[in-house]
């Protein structure tokens, strides 16, 4: 039994598969080895912001006190809307975060899940960020200096591209395998303005991405602490920031942050 406050699970690849981690302050639960068991996780009516620690009675931005989403530097606007970063003219919250975070190379991408979207993140965050969506497969179209230009050339594609994931086609494997990505790719480069295509990445190739899951559901249903203190069940699989459970029933992690969790086998 260990108990602690969750964040967004933890990944890496190993033998082409998806390893997830789940961490509770101090502990980690390898959660692979949990799939096909059965997991309990029992909420104990606690909620402590990811940012400064203290307890919150409502999370704000996936983990926040209300007082540090409107202040952190992780809760900026920018993090939504790379294209609103300003932190290339000096303006941030903390310029010394922006400087380690938004003022180095962006990777804008393309990704299917149950369809093609476009999206941006940090060189540090590949794979890391598809995983987290729950892609299946990926493509880099594009390598800017900074996490504005990126944003501006995703906000530029969204008139070609969706920019959100269908959570429920994506739980339920629906892979929309007749995507050419590297075609979308091309497409995409093409589309661009001149002067936002010499950011191009051409030769960049497509990854694809395994997850460890026994059984996808039909009909996912989300449940939350927010309802149910208590949710347990046998371990289908993970996907996304998403534990699946029998039953069709599934859990976003990562939209549950701060919350101090209790899980036993």
């Amino acid at each position: 039994m260990i108990e602690g406050n969750l964040l967004k699970m933890r990944t890496s690849i190993e033998n082409d598969t998806v390893q997830y981690q789940l961490v509770l302050n101090d502990s980690k639960v390898d959660l692979n080895k949990l799939i096909g068991k059965s997991v309990k996780l029992t909420y104990k009516n606690q909620i402590n912001c990811i940012s400064c620690g203290k307890i919150t009675s409502k999370s704000f931005g996936q983990g926040f006190c209300y007082s540090c989403f409107q202040t952190a530097p992780e809760a900026e606007e920018c993090v939504l809307n790379p294209e609103k970063c300003r932190a290339h003219l000096g303006e941030s919250r903390d310029q010394q975060w922006a400087e380690e975070h938004c003022l180095i190379p962006h990777y804008v991408y393309l990704a299917v899940a149950s369809g093609i979207k476009v999206g941006v993140t940090r060189h540090t965050q590949i794979p890391t960020r598809w995983i987290d969506q729950g892609a299946w497969k990926a493509v880099i179209i594009a390598e800017t200096p900074n996490r504005h230009i990126a944003g501006v050339i995703e906000s530029f594609l969204k008139q070609y591209f969706s920019d959100k994931t269908n959570w429920r086609n994506m739980l339920k494997n629906q892979l929309a395998e007749e995507i050419d990505l590297i075609e979308e790719q091309k497409k995409a480069i093409e589309f661009l303005p001149k002067e936002l295509q010499k950011y191009a990445a051409e030769n960049s190739k497509a990854t694809e991405i395994n997850y460890p899951v026994l059984q996808y559901p039909l009909k996912p249903q989300s449940v939350t602490f927010d309802k149910e203190l208590s949710i347990e069940g046998i371990l289908q699989g993970i996907k996304g920031q998403y534990l699946l459970f029998d039953n069709d029933r599934v859990i976003n992690i990562r939209r549950h942050s701060g919350y101090l969790v209790q899980i036993e086998e």
